[in-house]
């Protein structure tokens, strides 16, 4: 057996429970994890909460949660091979987003990990999949960023934000990061050419932008607009928490973008090998690191989520699952 949060219903963190169940077991093409961390993200609140409802026409699960063991991002040790699994060995340390990540194990296919960076801890490590590739993806993918633009990184001190200002400056942006007066500091620290405090100062009037990540997505897409440049492009990692106002937005941002140089789209992180490499690569190089905001055991996971609901941490927060230091 092993001890893990399950919940069975939809709704708050009180729904987590702390119980001993079965331990998984690797099949064909999978290995089976130990479990030393597991990332928070809002994507474990929206699937502990079942809102808005397009997670559970998206595999969620309609009337309860499908996975009933929670968590996506982990970082953890080989414990056992499946068949036909050539690419890993036990003892490996690993990280990706394999799912049910709140357990002491897990199991992965292996296309959903890569080896662990040397220079991380299991907690950082378990910091990065879902927020990184976030960035990644957005920015290089649907943002098509090149070098010595002028990158706008609304949300900067967030999970998703931090990775993205890094990221950005790594492909040779000139990044300007919008954060709150107490997180200005920070994100200047991670590579920031300039910061914008909200509280203080319009970001939509502060000139003209050749890409805008948004992280947050709480302004509206007129005043997003004004902050691009002609043939700019606004990339929306987040949006409304509602169904039809995300959908809305959607269908608002094609349309926009249909007979306009300026291109205005949403988008959500894949999970893909090459990518999660292209990230070990980053932050192995050290042109990435991830910025860490608090740390709760497993018996404490309902206090992460809380903490991630309230929408105010600075970088990531982690689960630890297994403490390293414990065991040396």
């Amino acid at each position: 057996t092993m001890r893990a949060i399950v919940q069975n219903k939809y709704g708050s963190p009180d729904t987590y429970e702390l119980e001993e169940i079965a331990r998984p077991t690797a099949d064909e093409g999978q290995v089976l994890i130990r479990v030393y961390a597991a990332g928070v993200n809002p994507a474990d609140w929206h699937m502990m909460t079942g809102t808005p409802r397009l997670v559970r026409i998206g595999g969620g699960g309609f009337l309860k949660p499908k996975a009933n063991v929670p968590g996506l991002d982990l970082a953890g040790r080989v414990e056992a091979v499946g068949d036909g699994v050539t690419e890993f060995q036990v003892g490996d340390d690993v990280f990706g987003e394999a799912g049910r990540g709140y357990a002491e194990y897990a199991t992965a296919a292996v296309r959903q990990i890569v080896s662990k960076p040397a220079n991380l801890t299991f907690e950082e490590a378990a910091a990065v999949p879902i927020a990184a590739l976030t960035a990644l993806q957005g920015l290089r993918d649907k943002g098509q960023i090149e070098a010595g633009q002028r990158v706008l990184v609304n949300g900067a001190s967030g999970g998703v934000g931090t990775f993205a200002v890094q990221i950005a400056k790594a492909f040779g942006a000139e990044v300007t990061a919008v954060a709150s007066t107490r997180n200005l500091e920070m994100v200047k620290s991670i590579g920031a050419d300039h910061v914008i405090d909200y509280t203080e100062e319009d970001f939509t009037k502060s000139g003209q932008f050749d890409l805008v990540f948004d992280a947050v997505g709480t302004r509206s897409l007129s005043d997003c607009r004004r902050a691009l440049t002609p043939a700019g492009r606004y990339v929306a990692a987040s949006g409304p928490k509602a169904s039809h106002k995300m959908l809305g937005r959607m269908l608002a941002m094609m349309v926009r973008s249909m007979r306009r140089p300026q291109k205005m789209m949403s988008m959500l992180a894949k999970s893909t090998p090459d990518d999660l490499a292209a990230l070990r690569d980053l932050l192995e190089s050290g042109e990435v690191t991830p910025v860490m905001d608090r740390t709760y055991p497993l018996d404490q996971a309902a206090d992460a989520l809380r903490y991630q609901g309230e929408g105010h941490a600075q970088g990531k927060t982690v689960i630890t699952v297994i403490d390293e230091s414990e065991e040396a």
